[in-house]
């Protein structure tokens, strides 16, 4: 070595080796030992993600004419829930229903609603220059299928009217009929706005049933609006109470099915509501 070089290794400081820490073990629970060797079995829970909601509102605001009908309103509808909304004539229940529609878009806030909804008004709406069948697949892209329609039908009880024409419905009827038009879409969210109004008490008792049934089967989001509390109660996982553009009480049903009118539970349920809507519910 010349003196250069070994000027320059002693220049070098030497190198500490740090001790390798001992490598914490896994708590192992009782295995099978095969000679010096123990299978270890490790749990590892994974927390799953909270479902996002099938409607989320914040913030909503709908101004007409200088006047909030909907004001600074927050919502949230979980995937599969039966929402009632309950409230007096003018207080925002249809402009809120419309917004979730997509059909009234003028707004402040954010609504998310999924890509998949329908809505069947009080009013069926059924074109009197088409067939029924036809009139269940109003809308849809394309050329669908006659199929589709008679799948739907079927559901509500309507196959042997396919090939007529809505004049010639009964209210039940045609009332069956637009529900059918809504779940031919199989949609994740379906809006009802009061879509029993305009029925006889009887067939009324039907509808109600038959959307009870509709939407056990297919398990997707449900917001009714209705001005009836029996037929919330009746029907709903959660009652809303909307005033003055926002809701202002809400109660969970908790109630199981089918529910019976007579349950003094349901009857203190019905009162507290109506007493809500500045009902004297005692008559």
């Amino acid at each position: 070595m010349t003196a250069e070089k070994a000027a320059a290794a002693a220049r070098v400081p030497a190198r500490t080796q740090t001790p390798t820490p001992e490598r914490t073990r896994p708590q192992a629970r009782p295995g099978t030992q095969v000679g010096a060797r123990v299978e270890v079995q490790v749990e590892v829970q994974v927390e799953a993600p909270a479902a996002l909601p099938a409607v989320r509102v914040q913030g909503l605001t709908r101004v007409f004419d200088g006047r909030a009908v909907i004001d600074d309103l927050h919502l949230d509808v979980r995937p599969g829930e039966f929402v009632a909304l309950l409230g007096r004539s003018g207080c925002g229940k249809s402009t809120l229903l419309r917004i979730l529609a997509g059909l009234d878009r003028d707004i402040e806030g954010s609504v998310l609603v999924p890509r998949r909804k329908a809505v069947a008004f009080q009013a069926p709406r059924l074109m009197p220059w088409k067939k029924v069948w036809r009139n269940v697949l109003l809308g849809l892209p394309g050329r669908p299928e006659r199929r589709l329609a008679d799948e739907a039908l079927a559901e509500v009880g309507l196959t042997h009217r396919a090939d007529a024409w809505p004049s010639t419905l009964s209210g039940g009827e045609a009332q069956r009929a637009s529900l059918a038009r809504a779940l031919v879409r199989e949609p994740d969210l379906l809006l009802l706005d009061e879509p029993f109004g305009a029925l006889d008490a009887l067939t009324r008792i039907t509808a109600r049933r038959l959307v009870g049934e509709l939407w056990r089967r297919r398990g997707c989001a449900v917001l009714l609006v209705t001005h009836d509390v029996e037929e919330a109660v009746l029907l709903a996982d959660r009652v809303l109470v909307m005033d003055e553009g926002a809701i202002a009480y809400e109660t969970r049903v908790g109630l199981s099915r089918p529910r019976d009118i007579a349950d003094p539970r349901f009857a203190t349920l019905r009162a507290g509501l109506l007493e809500r809507l500045g009902v004297d519910g005692t008559s």
